[in-house]
């Protein structure tokens, strides 16, 4: 397996000095995880490599033979203005930089500065090129509002136009190396959507993951990090942590809002320097995935009040997504319906059975507190006891718990009528009732009797009163 290259665009080093070059090539390499690059050292070849190649980012030396460092700058900004400059050259004169960020360089360095800095300078670069393509990809994606990639998404059941609307985000953003955020309610399906994301990024190792719920400080390092042979008592062999494990590929954190702050604190220094330490190890290793990360809770909130850190919770939510919970899609429920009786079906080797006209509206009227995943656990309970032809809406029913004509009315929270100043007469309030119980049922009085409490015949009684007195 190929490894990924870093970033997805080249970025070219032009010097005439063979040492420097493979210095500087070595530098990015093992200070920031540039792999994707190109070096030349005839700067008459640089038009030819600019032609041929996809390249994002050139760093230019100045005093060249054949062709100065400053006509190539012109050059490029002319023929390529989408091509960042960066100049870095062995004089330190102020007059020279000027003159480069005129002609349009995007920084300028000597080639005696510190390491670092000269590695920042280049990660910045990067970075704003990063986000120059996501906008012009974003852009693109929300004036059409197509969905390029379909396939992807498969897995997740949905004509609601804001579930289209995250996949149109999500095709955006998949390229991107920063981390994406996935927020929603238990059970609304972040991992298809995380899956989806890692398909789309044409990343060529696999997707890893990890359920961080539960974790402990050390367990999190040991399972993310890994560890050496002799780390701690009974660490007898070496083990690779998932990071490891998802090289070139993704790395998927569920559960993120219940991370301890020392573990947020670990994670934080991993996304920010890109490397991190295996337990008992003194040598660093690059993070070489991408990272997803994804939460039922509301980080804002955590936030605010101290038990999730600040400068982790920007750096996370980078991109973001927030899945709508089942009952902001109800629409979707009849497709979700028939996709699940068909899939549990196959696998329990039955036969698909046919559900009842009026059970996607009774399903309609339920809240769905555990979203989709407790939509799939009530079909398959449903399609397990299934004998005859036509599925029966009696599991559907003691799920949802809808009151049956003997059973006890439920409470409501508060009185309803306290803020009227007439209250209604019973036959006024039995006619809003049934009238808003029938809306709610779409016009099904088998659905209305239920949530009413009351038997069909007594609700088609009723009905009839109503209809004899207009």
């Amino acid at each position: 397996m190929s490894e990924n290259l870093y970033p997805h665009f080249c970025v070219l080093l032009v010097d005439d000095e063979p040492a420097w070059l493979r210095s500087l090539a070595l530098t990015l390499e093992r200070s920031a995880g540039i792999t994707n690059i190109l070096t030349c050292q005839d700067s008459r070849e640089v038009a030819t490599i600019l032609g041929r190649n996809r390249v994002g980012l050139v760093l230019l030396d100045l005093t060249m033979p054949h062709i100065s460092g400053e006509d190539l700058l012109a050059m490029i900004g002319e023929q390529h203005p989408e091509t960042a400059v960066m100049v870095i050259s062995g004089m330190n004169q102020l007059e020279t930089a000027v003159r480069c960020m005129k002609l349009g360089a995007f920084d300028y360095f000597v080639k005696t500065v510190e390491e670092d800095r000269l590695v920042g300078g280049v990660l910045r670069a990067i970075r704003m090129l990063e986000l120059q393509r996501e906008n012009q990809e974003m852009s693109s994606r929300f004036l059409t509002g197509e969905v390029r990639h379909p396939e992807a998404f498969a897995g997740v059941v949905t004509a609601d136009r804001a579930m289209q609307a995250i996949f149109t985000y999500i095709e955006a953003v998949a390229l991107s190396p920063q981390p994406l955020l996935i927020t929603g309610e238990s059970g609304v399906g972040k991992e298809l959507l995380a899956r989806a994301t890692h398909q789309l990024s044409g990343c060529q190792g696999p997707l890893v993951a990890v359920n961080v719920a539960g974790l402990d400080d050390t367990v999190f390092a040991d399972t993310l990090f890994g560890h050496t042979r002799g780390a701690f008592t009974g660490a007898e062999q070496v083990r690779r942590g998932m990071i490891e494990e998802a090289a070139n590929g993704t790395l998927f954190l569920d559960e993120i809002g219940d991370l301890s702050i020392a573990s947020q604190v670990k994670l934080l220094r991993l996304l920010q320097e890109g490397e991190y330490f295996p337990l008992g190890s003194d040598r660093p290793k690059r993070l070489k995935a991408r990272i997803i990360v994804a939460t039922h809770q509301d980080l804002a909130s955590k936030e605010a009040d101290g038990r999730f850190r600040r400068d982790l919770y920007y750096r996370l939510r980078t991109h973001h997504v927030h899945v709508p919970p089942l009952r902001e899609r109800k629409g979707d429920i009849p497709l979700l319906l028939e996709y699940f009786l068909v899939q549990v079906a196959r696998k329990l080797e039955k036969r698909k059975p046919t559900p009842p006209k009026e059970l996607a509206h009774l399903l309609a009227t339920y809240d769905f507190p555990g979203n989709v995943r407790e939509l799939k656990s009530m079909i398959y309970d449903a399609v397990s006891v299934h004998r005859d032809h036509i599925l029966s809406m009696e599991t559907f029913q003691r799920a949802i718990g809808r009151p049956d004509p003997s059973a006890p009315a439920i409470a409501l929270e508060g009185n309803p009528f306290t803020c009227l100043d007439r209250l209604p007469t019973f036959p006024e309030a039995t006619s809003l009732l049934v009238s808003e119980a029938m809306t709610r049922a779409h016009g099904n009085q088998t659905i209305a009797a239920r949530l009413l409490g009351i038997s069909q015949p007594a609700l088609s009684k009723r009905l009839k009163l109503e209809r004899d007195r207009d």
